[in-house]
């Protein structure tokens, strides 16, 4: 029987997440979207490419939860971007009430399900999803690290005109301009980045990492990115589908892991068929920590404001 992965939100990001799990063959898709035509259109013409793919798996789209019923897999993808006027605040209130709907909706049809959240804020959204699902932690997990660091690495060869294949970094922290790329963990086919990039370069990719999103942003005017964030999504799909344990950084609830308690923050992670098999806590330099925990305090001043709704 194959396995079944369901994608909340039709728009280019959860769109993009469709088309590629379709197009690995990793599992039979469910489109979900409020919008009345568009699920069914896209699944439909997503379908419609999988003879010429060679992919044999079903997708579907739809306007309510009873076609995802035994989904394996959740990614909630739906949500507002933050519009001109529109305070950090009001779209964190406003996304809340759709990753709570969404999430009531997919526990109630898909209760063995594991969520992956990827709305924004990122990291007060596992907090939602977290508090409302009433999952294990293991089972609710934030797609960010992934797409941070594939951002730090694609700077890197670009830098060094080498392939990327070779550059291996993570970067830890909350999903936005505090996050913390390591340097000290990042290499390039085993050699320290530092042997190869002097300091101020190494200080530019970071910075450039750290506003990877808005770049895109900046050129996009009306729109974020989606390539990148829907393939380290079907990344993260793949190694909990087929149990690859890969060591990926993903936002993970912590419990006095990095010293802090009761959110969730992107560090290194196991993902197998159970979701998240391990935490790795790694050795961090004093400035390394003291930056972790800066980004740490953005997102609990995040989930401060939600306290009310969360309980």
């Amino acid at each position: 029987m194959r396995k079944k992965v369901t994608v909340v939100g039709a728009g280019n990001v959860g769109a993009s997440c469709a088309v590629r799990l379709a197009g690995k063959e990793l599992a039979d898709v469910v489109l979900v979207d409020i919008v009345e035509g568009v699920p069914q259109g896209k699944g439909l013409d997503m379908l419609e490419a999988c003879p010429v793919e060679g992919t044999d798996v079903r997708v579907a789209g739809a306007n309510n939860y009873e076609p995802t019923a035994g989904s394996d897999i959740v990614v909630i993808t739906a949500g507002f971007p933050r519009k001109p006027g529109m305070s950090r605040d009001d779209l964190l209130l406003a996304n809340y009430e759709i990753v709570k709907a969404a999430t009531e909706q997919a526990v109630k049809y898909s209760p063995g399900a594991i969520l992956i959240l990827v709305t924004n804020p990122l990291d007060a959204m596992c907090q939602v999803a977290y508090k409302v699902s009433g999952f294990s932690k293991n089972r609710v997990i934030g797609m960010a690290g992934i797409l941070d660091t594939a951002r730090f690495r694609t700077f890197i060869a670009e830098a060094l005109d080498v392939s990327v294949e070779n550059v291996v970094a993570f970067v830890l922290g909350g999903h936005g301009d505090t996050m913390v790329p390591l340097v000290r963990y990042t290499s390039v086919a085993g050699i320290p980045l530092a042997d190869l990039l002097d300091q101020a370069t190494i200080d530019r990719l970071v910075d450039r990492a750290r506003n990877g999103g808005a770049e895109i942003v900046k050129y996009l005017k009306t729109g974020s990115a989606y390539y990148a964030p829907s393939a380290a999504v079907v990344e993260m799909v793949e190694s909990i589908l087929k149990d690859k344990k890969k060591v990926l950084p993903c936002a993970a609830y912590l419990e006095g892991e990095y010293g802090q308690n009761g959110i969730f923050l992107g560090v290194p992670v196991k993902l197998g068929e159970r979701g998240i098999e391990k935490i790795y806590e790694i050795k961090l330099t004093d400035q390394e920590r003291a930056e972790l925990a800066r980004s740490a305090a953005a997102v609990h001043e995040l989930v401060e404001v939600l306290k009310p709704k969360l309980g």
